[in-house]
């Protein structure tokens, strides 16, 4: 069973950068399209960023274009969320997952959940 791990959160301001990582162990990541997920106080869990296994599909939530990237390195079995010019309602807790299918923006389709990393950005 994979077991994947975030980091990299914190209190940023606005317009600032932030890079977060989610590290598998247990299993390799390789087999998984993996997604990033967000869930502000008070909101249901959303869709951010999704990328296959080989890292030549993505697709973002359309407050994400531009802004977020998604990358995967899967010799070092991790993913990452390249989050730039932050803005406060990007403020959440931020979720990786694994999903054995193809890409998707459905949480419903990923397999393994995180335990999350806190974003709060202020203004």
């Amino acid at each position: 069973q994979v077991r994947l791990v975030e980091s990299g959160g914190g209190l940023v301001q606005a317009g600032d950068s932030l890079r977060l990582s989610c590290a598998a162990s247990g299993g390799t990541l390789r087999s998984y399209a993996m997604g990033w997920f967000r869930q502000a106080p008070g909101k249901e869990r959303e869709f951010v960023a999704t990328i296959s296994w080989s890292g030549g599909t993505t697709d973002y939530t359309d407050s994400a274009k531009g802004r977020f990237t998604i990358s995967r390195d899967n010799a070092k079995n991790t993913v990452y969320l390249q989050m730039n010019s932050l803005k406060p309602e990007d403020t959440a807790v931020y979720y990786c997952a694994a999903n054995t299918g193809g890409p998707t923006s459905r949480a419903i389709n990923y397999d393994y959940w995180g335990q999350g990393t806190q974003v709060t950005v202020s203004s």
